[in-house]
């Protein structure tokens, strides 16, 4: 059977062919008018500060950082530039894509979008075997918040990938008063506990886990012991060795004892949840090292009488406090 091609139906064949285009063409243009229109509030001046100059683009497609409003996508469809477009997610979760429309993305990981995005272009017979990259460029809501002993607290914005160690580094680093413990808090309410061991680099080294956009750093404060009476220099004294100090090293951080002091008569005070505790200490024996030396637990506090003084109980406990107050100025 042999078709016959009339002049009708050539006009016919052309226009039907003419309008698919133009439809095409339409949608490429509102698409890219959306893009321009979307991405243009990107130069709006950051309420935080941006760490890195350049993202890295491949750990934010590997990542398994969800991404939320306000977030900035570049989205490249391979051996098709002209479906690629940078979009910002609004406040509803929601991005406008080519050719497809909006979608609602947030909560979705880099991973979770590209399958969405290349399932919609095969299902809809838009593209035959289509191949994406999503990538994110701006993280703007999900800033890295450094907190606690940090020379400058605050919410930083990541872009690309970061560690424990660089985000404390960004923040101004430790304060004098930070103890060794640092936790993170990440965006699927996990929690870690890290120990950076001022005196061990290697350990902290093996400590600088990666941190993702949404988390949380909280820099711990050293517990403090104090020394009153007489000593060298009473005060309060941080423990800083990963919080662990002995009665011989407080005293020597205190430049040891006087030629007075009534070695047999010291008092180790420490606090509970309801009262005082005194336990007698020789610290005779433990100079001598005839004993064996006592750890030291946070807020205890050293009471070494002089000669002078008859004991610490015969003046009452409220004497050794008031001592001790003195004592408290150092407390951070």
């Amino acid at each position: 059977m042999t078709t016959k091609i009339t002049p009708r139906s050539m006009r016919t064949t052309v226009a039907r062919s003419a309008l698919a285009s133009f439809a095409i063409l339409v949608t490429l243009q509102i698409g890219a008018a959306q893009q321009t229109g979307v991405s243009g509030g990107a130069s709006a001046v950051p309420s935080t500060l941006q760490i890195g100059t350049q993202p890295d683009l491949k750990a934010g497609a590997a990542g398994t950082t969800r991404v939320g409003p306000g977030d900035l996508l570049s989205i490249k469809v391979f051996d098709v530039p002209e479906l690629d477009q940078t979009i910002r997610i609004d406040d509803a979760g929601s991005g406008s894509f080519s050719l497809i429309g909006p979608i609602h993305v947030a909560g979705k990981t880099c991973a979770e979008i590209q399958a969405t995005l290349e399932n919609e272009y095969r299902s809809r017979q838009l593209l035959l075997d289509p191949h994406l990259t999503v990538l994110v460029t701006e993280y703007a809501t999900q800033g890295v918040s450094v907190l606690g002993e940090v020379a400058h607290p605050g919410t930083y914005s990541l872009i690309g990938p970061h560690t424990l160690l660089n985000m404390i580094s960004v923040a101004g680093g430790l304060t004098q008063l930070s103890g060794g413990t640092v936790s993170i808090g990440h965006q699927d309410h996990t929690r870690q506990v890290v120990n950076l061991n001022a005196n061990s680099p290697n350990t902290a080294l093996d400590e600088d886990i990666p941190v993702s956009p949404g988390d949380r750093i909280v820099v711990s404060r050293a517990s403090v012991v104090y020394v009153v009476g007489d000593v060298g220099r009473p005060g309060g004294f941080q423990m800083q060795n990963n919080g662990k100090l002995t009665v011989l090293q407080v005293i020597a951080l205190a430049s040891g004892v006087n030629r007075t002091a009534a070695l047999s008569r010291a008092k180790l005070i420490r606090s509970t949840s309801s009262e005082y505790q005194q336990v007698g200490i020789h610290l005779d024996r433990l100079l001598h090292g005839q004993s064996p030396d006592v750890a030291l637990a946070p807020n205890d506090i050293l009471f070494i009488p002089s000669s002078r003084v008859k004991s610490a109980v015969a003046n009452g406990l409220s004497t050794v406090l008031q001592s001790a107050a003195t004592a408290a100025i150092y407390r951070p």
